[in-house]
C-alpha cells in the first residue's frame, strides 16, 4: 500500500490473468487511432511533450494528472463536465497511458467487480470505443490519441494497458509507425494489473 495523499488514488493488485482481457482491445483501438493520425515518424515527434488545447475546450477547468509507477495521482472521483483531463507521466522508466472507457449507465457494478469477470462478460459489459486516450513517455506530458482531454457525463473505467517493462523508445516508435496494429513490444503484465486503474465520473 502506498502511503496516501489527498489526491493519491489507492493501489490495487489485480491478477495478472487479466493482462489478456482488457489489453489487446484498449490497444488496437488506441494504436489504430494512433496510426491514423500523424505521419511522421523522425525520432523528435516520438517524444513530443506540448498538449495543445482546441479553442472550443478550454471552458471548463483543467485536471492534471500524474501517471507514477503504477497508479494516477492527482485523479479525483468526479470531475465537472467540460473540465480537461491532462497527464503527465512522472515515472522514470515506463511509458504510461490514460485510457478512458464509457460505463453504459445501466451497468452499476464498482470496477473491482467489472474486472474480475469472465472475457466474454467484460466486454459486454464495456462495448464500445475508448472515450479517451493520452500517452506519455517518462517525464513527459501527455500526447492526446483519442480526444482532446474533455469527457462527456457518465461514469468511466481509467486505465492503463501498457505491458510493464516495455521498452519506451520503441513502443513510441511504434506507436508513431502504427497502421493499426498493436506495439508488439516485450513486457510483463499490463500496467492495470498492478492497479493502475480507477474509477472517474464525470457530471
Amino acid at each position: 500500500m502506498h502511503p496516501i495523499r489527498p489526491t493519491r488514488r489507492r493501489h490495487r493488485t489485480r491478477r495478472t490473468g487479466l493482462s489478456t482481457v482488457i489489453l489487446a482491445p484498449l490497444l488496437v483501438l488506441v494504436i489504430a487511432a494512433a496510426g491514423c493520425g500523424d505521419d511522421d515518424d523522425d525520432s523528435p515527434a516520438l517524444t513530443a511533450t506540448t498538449t495543445t488545447t482546441d479553442a472550443g475546450s478550454d471552458s471548463g477547468t483543467a485536471t492534471d494528472v500524474v501517471a507514477v509507477d503504477y497508479h494516477f495521482e492527482g485523479l479525483p472521483d468526479r470531475i465537472d463536465a467540460g473540465s480537461r483531463l491532462t497527464m503527465r507521466n512522472d515515472s522514470a522508466a515506463e511509458v504510461h497511458e490514460l485510457i478512458a472507457m464509457l460505463i453504459p449507465p445501466e451497468e452499476t457494478r464498482p470496477i473491482d467487480d467489472l474486472l474480475a469477470l469472465p472475457e466474454a462478460e467484460l466486454f459486454a459489459a464495456l462495448p464500445g470505443e475508448p472515450a479517451l486516450a493520452l500517452v506519455a513517455p517518462p517525464g513527459e506530458d501527455a500526447i492526446p490519441v483519442i480526444g482532446d482531454g474533455t469527457l462527456a457525463p457518465g461514469r468511466y473505467l481509467i486505465a492503463c494497458a501498457i505491458p510493464t517493462g516495455a521498452d519506451p523508445a520503441e513502443f513510441m516508435r511504434q506507436v508513431q509507425e502504427s497502421q493499426g496494429g498493436p506495439p508488439n513490444v516485450p513486457g510483463g503484465p499490463p500496467h492495470f494489473t498492478h492497479g493502475m486503474y480507477a474509477e472517474l465520473t464525470v457530471e
